[in-house]
């Protein structure tokens, strides 16, 4: 029988920082963080901070049917009609926060998954919260939100006075972020950070990738690579110097005990609001730099060029048109619609090119037949989506486990905002890993395409760096580890048409 849950919140007044907010919760069990920021485009505007979960649901690899064992955790608590006053637009009220991997894709579709596995992290990860704290970047204010449900052995009233507690103890804290303002990303040194492909490995894959264009099996593919180093410092550490050198509208720091998520994404992969669904693909970036000689005009030089590339106009067409036609699998007929189209935004380290899409759900449909209907974001896979898939299986080395997967919340109103887990790093065993890429199309140069995601690639390497200092990989280690992705890479006799050197 599913749990009714009563909603409570208050507005309180606080000196406390968002900052310092975060450090407090990353001491408790089981922290996320969902962080707004209205001060670029499209972002949020209320930043989420929860911890000390009533429920944790997680799905690993080899785990049998994902989406009925999510449906049954999602089912089993909902709200109650009624609640104190009119909740403020946006402001969550309690409910699951976690993320959902890329390799979900093959629990939705007829996938191979050939590559290496060796990120041990689940493969969703899911914490049900029944009382958070909210920041509003539009008003300035906090809200305390808490949930009263049957079997409680805590008043809402002390949910409430505890909530309030950690806001004054945020209000005491002072939170120093690694100056780093003198590490331009430019100056990173990569050679600290091991890489799963060769240079010479990614030329190759993207003239494969360019020949299954050519053939007509795709018409882009988005492919990454990933770069990994020795990580000793807190994760929460890092998520505060991508808050300060990279501020994003849907950052998220999710820390699962042996692994962290700490993500700095711009781009929204869904939202739902009153039976809404809204999508806003990401396709096209230029570097934006700041206190180098020059940055101005090199700046309006990128922006420019952004606006007027047609190769950037061609894959986000592409992709508008795969997301429209994956929201009318759950839509009323009639309701899609391009609600933004092309425009470009600036953020701290890159410019993007973005649009917006969006429809009214079915009254029938449940939020697994959405995700499966929608997941992965079309902007991180390519198009047709499915073929694209296959494709990035046969020639990325290495699983994306979080990486282009979704990081987020799914309310007990029905309420749902994802984000596509893009300029995200995964701390796990003592390892950081981050991953990059863009979309190749029949017209790519190899050499810009490996120059976008090296660019990408630094704003977050330069994080690492700062923080726990990179550690040279051991190139033994790294030896083994590519003779290993190697053979798995050899032995796909099923899904592989021909190798990297076969001329088609």
């Amino acid at each position: 029988m599913a749990i009714c849950c009563k909603l409570h919140y208050r507005k309180v007044g606080s000196s406390a920082t968002p900052a310092a907010l975060t450090q407090v919760f990353s001491r408790l069990n089981l922290p996320s963080v969902l962080g707004g920021n209205v001060s670029v485009a499209g972002g949020n505007r209320f930043s989420i901070w929860a911890a000390q979960p009533r429920e944790v649901f997680q799905f690993w690899a080899g785990d049998k049917d994902p989406f009925g064992k999510l449906a049954q955790a999602l089912d089993k608590y909902h709200l109650a009609d009624t609640h104190e006053g009119q909740l403020p637009e946006g402001l969550f009220p309690c409910g699951w926060i976690g993320y959902f991997s890329y390799e979900l894709n093959a629990c939705i579709e007829l996938l191979p998954q050939t590559t290496a596995c060796d990120v041990d992290i689940p493969l969703i990860h899911l914490c049900f919260y029944d009382r958070t704290i909210c920041y509003d970047h539009l008003d300035k204010t906090w809200w305390l939100v808490a949930l009263a449900a049957g079997g409680d052995t805590e008043s809402v009233g002390d949910k409430l006075a505890t909530l309030k507690n950690l806001l004054t103890q945020a209000a005491r804290t002072q939170v120093s972020s690694p100056d780093a303002g003198r590490l331009h990303n430019e100056a990173v040194d990569m050679s600290g950070f091991s890489c799963n492909m060769s240079r010479e490995y990614y030329f190759g894959a993207l003239k494969k990738i360019q020949r299954y264009i050519y053939d007509g099996d795709v018409y882009q593919i988005n492919f990454s690579q990933r770069f990994e180093t020795d990580y000793n410092a807190h994760p929460v550490d890092l998520y505060h110097w991508q808050n300060q050198h990279n501020p994003s509208p849907y950052a998220a720091f999710i820390d699962g005990k042996n692994f962290a998520i700490v993500s700095a994404s711009p781009e929204m992969f869904i939202t739902i609001r009153d039976g809404f669904i809204t999508t806003r693909p990401i396709k096209g970036t230029r570097r934006r730099i700041t206190g180098a000689p020059g940055a101005e005009q090199i700046n309006m030089a990128n922006f420019a060029e952004l606006v007027r590339n047609e190769k950037e106009q061609a894959e986000l067409n592409m992709i508008i048109d795969l997301e429209r036609n994956d929201i009318a699998k759950i839509c009323k007929p009639g309701t899609r619609r391009v609600v933004q189209p092309r425009t470009i935004e600036a953020y701290p380290t890159v410019f993007h090119a973005a649009a917006t899409i969006g429809g009214r759900l079915r009254a029938d449909v449940t939020f697994c037949d959405i995700l499966k209907a929608v997941f992965p974001g079309g902007s991180i896979t390519g198009a047709p989506k499915i073929r694209s898939m296959e494709i990035i299986d046969e020639l990325e080395p290495t699983q994306r486990s979080v990486y282009t997967g979704s990081i987020g919340y799914i309310g007990l109103d029905g309420s749902v905002c994802l984000n596509i887990a893009i300029r995200t790093i995964i701390i796990s065993s003592g390892r950081a890993f981050a991953q990059t890429g863009g979309g190749i199309v029949a017209d790519s140069q190899p050499e810009a395409e490996w120059t976008e995601t090296i660019t990408k690639a630094r704003a977050l390497l330069a994080g690492i760096t700062a923080v726990s200092g990179r550690a040279r990989p051991d190139k033994k280690d790294v030896k083994e580890k590519r003779r290993k992705i190697g053979d798995i890479k050899e032995s796909r006799t099923r899904w592989q048409k021909s190798s990297l050197m076969t001329k088609s």
